[in-house]
């Protein structure tokens, strides 16, 4: 009966053990990026149309009046020399990202900023624009209504609300893709993957999940990246796909984060610490004014003074004894130490920031 039990429970004690780790698991495609596949940031120079008198000003602001000549003349309608004062336009910025291997005729967001002296956008409209990349490249090309999110209004004695960010808004799907970026995955003969947090171990062990499966494909450089060659069946995309979706355990450093104006403290998983004794406690002193006042006897020659009377107290905190915090083998177990004291958070940053002077505490320390 024994003999059976055993051979029964194996199986699940294996499973149990196997189970465990993969909790602590992560996607490749969630701790690293390809490198070369990222988004590009467009930038263009326009003209908001249809504003309710909420637009630029064109005596303050030379460049909207410039802009809105070279487009009426472009339209064969020349205001040169005539004295257009319409506040019913405004020169804008757009901006918009370029997402990797985007097509032409797709569609992308934009966002639209005021340049000058402008009110609000609201109900405005976007005429057609063109996004330049870094290389003065025309990548694509914006038009649209705008949509702000924001509520202002004023009334005649000049008071005024306003909810959000008038002079900046949105277009939704507002600016359609002209050029490729160029990026060929498939002409490339390898890739390499790049650790959002850079570590040794996490790189070599990312190496090692992608040998296991795809034999000598993966080597880790340094530990930030990783080049992979796809094998000959399969096509480069392929391969990544297969790669980003296996499981990895990462690894990170021992380390506290410390806010010391919230009172936040962060602690990784591998902080340890070794057996030390703390003592704390706090120290009050409080000051307390109560001011007199001295009168001079009846018929007298003497004049009414206020005699100032301080009363000066100290107190401090009682009860509080030394306590022994064991080395910690987890970071449960330090927890719970820490929380023995019976201290705030913000009494807790200065304990872990003296028990690191102290050279007990096994982690770095990043006050943010």
């Amino acid at each position: 009966m024994q003999k059976l039990l055993t051979a029964l429970l194996a199986p699940l004690a294996a499973s149990l053990v196997l189970a465990g780790p993969a909790m602590a698991q992560s996607r490749i495609k969630d701790i690293a990026s390809i490198e070369g596949v990222r988004s590009n940031q467009l930038v263009g120079y326009g003209l908001v149309v249809g504003l309710n008198g909420t637009g630029d000003s064109l005596r303050n602001c030379p460049f909207t009046r410039q802009s809105l000549e070279g487009m009426t003349e472009r339209l064969g309608v020349n205001i040169r020399g005539t004295n257009a004062n319409s506040k019913n336009l405004a020169a804008v910025m757009v901006t918009a990202e370029l997402p990797p291997f985007a097509t032409p005729g797709a569609r992308i967001d934009v966002s639209v900023s005021s340049l000058c002296d402008a009110k609000s956008l609201l109900g405005g409209t976007l005429l057609v624009t063109s996004l330049q990349g870094a290389d003065s490249q025309v990548y694509a090309v914006g038009q649209g209504s705008i949509q702000t999110g924001a509520v202002s209004g004023a009334g005649g004695s000049g008071s005024s609300v306003t909810r959000g960010v008038p002079t900046s808004g949105r277009i939704a799907s507002g600016a359609t893709v002209e050029r490729e970026t160029g990026f060929n995955l498939d002409s490339m003969p390898e890739i390499r993957l790049t650790l959002r947090n850079p570590d040794f171990t996490t790189a070599q062990r990312i190496a090692a999940a992608i040998n296991a499966t795809f034999p000598a494909t993966a080597l880790a450089e340094n530990g930030s990246v990783v080049t992979l060659r796809p094998p000959p069946a399969l096509g480069m995309a392929a391969f990544i796909s297969r790669v980003e979706n296996m499981p990895v355990a990462v690894d990170t450093p021992a380390r506290v984060i410390i806010d010391e104006v919230n009172g936040v403290i962060v602690m990784g998983e591998n902080v340890r610490i070794s057996t030390v004794a703390i003592a704390q406690g706090n120290l009050t002193i409080s000051v307390q004014e109560s001011p007199q006042v001295s009168q001079p006897a009846p018929f007298s020659q003497g004049e009414t003074v206020v005699v100032p009377q301080s009363d000066v107290t100290v107190e401090e905190e009682l009860g509080r004894e030394i306590r022994l915090v064991n080395g910690s083998t987890s970071l449960s177990t330090l927890v719970e130490g820490l929380n023995a004291l019976g201290v705030s958070p913000r009494d807790m940053i200065s304990i872990l920031q003296a028990i690191k002077a102290a050279g007990a505490l096994q982690a770095d320390i990043e006050v943010i």
